[in-house]
């Protein structure tokens, strides 16, 4: 198993201006035919997921590659296992939302690269992506449900955004309100997740 740093805003009581740069900044798009080293990052990404079980999906950035690529679970989302089968989640390069339909929808999300807190993000729940697959062939998806929701959080980072910023509630561990509010830097309200609601997925 390869073990990848995962980069992040704050770990305990440190904040990461370095990884936090990097986490901010819209990512590039990769070029085909691919360059040797683009085939590697995208490699390192696919490795640096399917060896984790912690996570519904995993953005290029959040590893410290700056490209445009992310790769997500397309089922099986309680399934707390590694995945596996090249079936059972998908990679898109370049991708773009073209289209977003149906119904907006608020719910609480984690984020790897935002341990300890989670937020209300609101999101469609259909939406269309056009990308390109390893090999570089044009692909078009559309994706509702939560997995439109899981789409949707990691092209998010494609363009440098967290769950911090949507403007929602962030609930963080009760006693570290006062950690939080220096690292967020804004008055947005902080307070301990509802008592008997477990912490929401990570989505990656």
């Amino acid at each position: 198993m390869t073990n990848h740093k995962t980069w992040k805003l704050w770990e305990g009581d440190r904040i990461h201006p370095a990884e936090a740069e990097l986490l901010r900044r819209k990512t590039s798009d990769i070029s085909f035919p691919l360059h040797e080293r683009d085939r590697k990052d995208i490699e390192k990404l696919i490795d640096a997921f399917t060896t984790r079980d912690d996570a519904l999906g995993l953005a290029a950035p959040q590893i410290g590659i700056c490209k445009r690529v992310v790769i997500f679970k397309n089922k099986d989302f309680n399934n707390r296992t590694p995945v596996r089968n090249e079936k059972d989640y998908d990679i898109l390069v370049n991708p773009r939302i073209t289209q977003c339909r149906g119904d907006e929808e608020t719910m609480t999300e984690g984020c790897l690269s935002c341990p300890e807190v989670s937020a209300e993000v609101t999101r469609f729940t259909e939406i269309k992506v056009r990308a390109l697959d390893r090999q570089g062939n044009r692909i078009s998806k559309r994706y509702t449900g939560f997995l439109a929701r899981i789409v949707q959080h990691e092209l998010d980072h494609l363009e440098g955004i967290l769950i911090i910023d949507h403007g929602g509630s962030i609930y963080v561990p009760e006693g570290r309100e006062d950690f939080f509010t220096q690292a967020l830097k804004d008055k947005r309200i902080l307070r301990p997740l509802p008592a008997g609601e477990g912490s929401p997925d990570e989505m990656g």
